[in-house]
């Protein structure tokens, strides 16, 4: 056989027609999208058996000569969604700054000011509330991109003429085993001065501890938030974090696997020889009963989704509280323990001997000696026996018998301004004996840089169930701490991180976890951000346990790799 004949051969045998390929490519991309629309639709389904928490929190924006832009006001609302009904809420706190009538639209002009609907936040959880098909949007594929772990196509959507009003218009990413759909950024089309306004938003599901992908967390905005101001107009750029949790309250079948699980240990030899000692003194009787209070308080607000479940969070928090102990020679009996409030607003308070910090205080310290300092002044109080009394009422069990919307009428840890005084020294007393007495000065700067914000924050900074920060207290000396360090590292002092910057939340179980994050080598003024509403980007896992991957339409009749590796045209 001649080299040209052998030639023509091999190139009759490893050419496709273009047209062919074009037809399978525009096939697979078509399964795809219709695996994505059912499975939305499913989706959709799920949720309406779920009632999580949702908190939506607002900042304005106001121009800023050296740092580009910072707060200025801000807004907090905190509620239980009820998804069987729609985007409907039902508020457990009396929301600050948000409309209470009901308008169609996120929010509308009023007296030249935003007027929010909390409702319009918690619709960012759906693509489309109903009719998410191709008889209302046309679907633009651009490519694969990973997510964290998560590999995802991408497509554009928009709606088709003559869909009407409140449809989305954006960018969608699926992931490639189900195809759910784990994130969608744009807005919803209609808006109108009359009618109201769409914010536009960042929307992130999660896969939870149950296998579900679960919405999470939510960024929005509007306006020029880079330079604090909406386009055409005197009003402030408005920016806003929308994270829900508490999906597995209320969930049987959580509660059945849990009674499946327990374990019955075997029975430990009794030495009948042994003098048995079983009886409580007064003493020990006083503190079961204050121990009691604790549980049942906690309890309470575990099984209502305020307080999160006990973890590593937890652990990290307790340890610190050790330092403290055991280098003031400390052995304070029933043992410290520390608990995670899930809501974002800063605050602290102790139950009994349980110290409690919010997640979002949590999220903006910096380092462990601000960490050690917070939890200093709560160790304070604990010695002074601040609020003991008032705790131990909780031991009758019949004084939590009431409805979650009245929890903070019903709870109220704060302490009074003599009181903080005084925890403050105390807490002084601990810091400056502790392995953190050098590095308090960071410490310092976060008080300070707190106290210096609190006037634009105000939401933020006001407790529902315990104290304020305290920032008038002086943990290193008046000099300013910055003096101490190197002029080439003035620039990298982070006094505090911005909102969303240090917990991760489980959104089934309110599991949390600490961020493992790369320092950044060089962070300019204007990206420190402290306090501040960011862009969320989250790193997606599929977790433990993934079900392996399902085909799409036609694609499960193709070779195994093919069905791993459909050919989309990929970037």
């Amino acid at each position: 056989m001649s080299i040209v004949k052998r030639l023509s051969i091999v190139f009759a045998f490893s050419v496709v027609p273009l047209t062919s390929f074009a037809q399978q490519q525009a096939a697979t991309i078509n399964q795809v999208v219709d695996e994505t629309v059912r499975q939305e639709h499913a989706e959709m389904e799920l949720l309406r058996h779920y009632s999580p928490l949702v908190e939506t929190y607002i900042q304005d924006v106001r121009p800023d000569k050296n740092l580009g832009t910072v707060p200025d006001g801000d807004k907090y609302f905190l509620g239980r969604a009820q998804l069987a009904k729609g985007a409907v809420i039902e508020p457990l706190i009396a929301p600050t700054g948000f409309m209470q009538r009901r308008l169609p639209a996120l929010h509308s002009f009023i007296s030249e000011e935003f007027n929010f609907d909390p409702r319009g936040f918690l619709q960012m959880i759906y693509v489309d509330t109903g009719d998410f098909d191709r008889q209302h949007y046309s679907f633009d594929y651009v490519g694969r991109v990973f997510l964290g772990d998560v590999r995802c196509f991408v497509f554009d959507i928009e709606p088709l003429q003559g869909a009407g009003r409140g449809r989305f218009v954006g960018r969608i990413w699926v992931e490639d085993h189900d195809y759910h759909i784990v994130r969608f950024n744009g807005t919803y089309s209609g808006s109108s001065r009359l009618m109201g306004y769409y914010f536009n938003f960042d929307s992130w599901r999660t896969r939870a501890a149950n296998g579900q992908w679960l919405p999470t967390a939510i960024y929005s905005a509007e306006g020029d938030v880079e330079r604090g101001r909406m386009r055409g107009t005197s009003l402030k750029a408005v920016k806003a974090q929308t994270r829900l949790w508490g999906y597995s309250l209320n969930q049987s079948s959580l509660r059945e696997q849990e009674l499946a699980t327990i374990r019955v240990d075997g029975e430990t030899p009794i030495d009948d020889q042994a003098e048995s000692i079983n009886d409580y003194s007064a003493v020990q009787a006083e503190r079961s009963w204050n121990r009691q209070a604790e549980d049942n308080v906690t309890g309470k607000l575990e099984r209502l989704g305020l307080l999160a479940s006990y973890g590593d969070v937890d652990k990290i928090l307790e340890t610190v509280v050790n330092n403290l102990e055991v280098t003031s020679d400390l052995d304070i009996q029933p043992e410290v323990r520390c608990r995670v409030l899930m809501t974002s607003t800063f605050e602290s308070f102790t139950v009994g001997h349980t110290i409690v910090l919010s997640r979002g205080l949590i999220d903006v310290i910096p380092d462990e000696a601000t960490l050690a300092a917070i939890l200093a002044h709560e160790l304070g109080h604990m010695l002074l026996g601040n609020g003991d009394q008032v705790d131990s009422e909780f031991a009758f069990f019949g004084l939590l018998r009431f409805n979650e919307r009245d929890v903070f009428h019903h709870f109220d840890f704060a302490h009074t301004p003599d009181e903080e005084q005084a925890a403050n020294q105390k807490g002084k007393e601990l810091l400056q004996k502790s392995p953190y007495k050098d590095d308090l000065e960071n410490a310092q700067l976060f008080l300070r840089a707190l106290q210096s914000r609190s006037k634009d924050i105000p939401a933020l900074v006001s407790p529902h169930l315990g104290d304020k920060v305290s920032t008038d207290w002086q943990l290193s000396s008046p000099a300013s701490s910055q003096q101490n360090v190197p002029e080439k590292h003035v620039a990298n002092i982070i006094t505090a991180l911005p909102l969303g910057g240090r917990i991760k939340v489980e959104p089934w179980s309110d599991h949390l976890e600490m961020m493992k994050t790369k320092p950044a080598p060089s962070v300019a003024e204007h990206e420190k951000r402290p306090f501040e509403v960011t862009p969320l980007f989250i790193y997606l896992t599929r977790g433990d346990e993934v079900s392996p991957r399902r085909p799409v339409g036609a694609v499960a009749a193709k070779s195994d790799a093919e069905a791993i590796e459909p050919d989309l045209g990929t970037k």
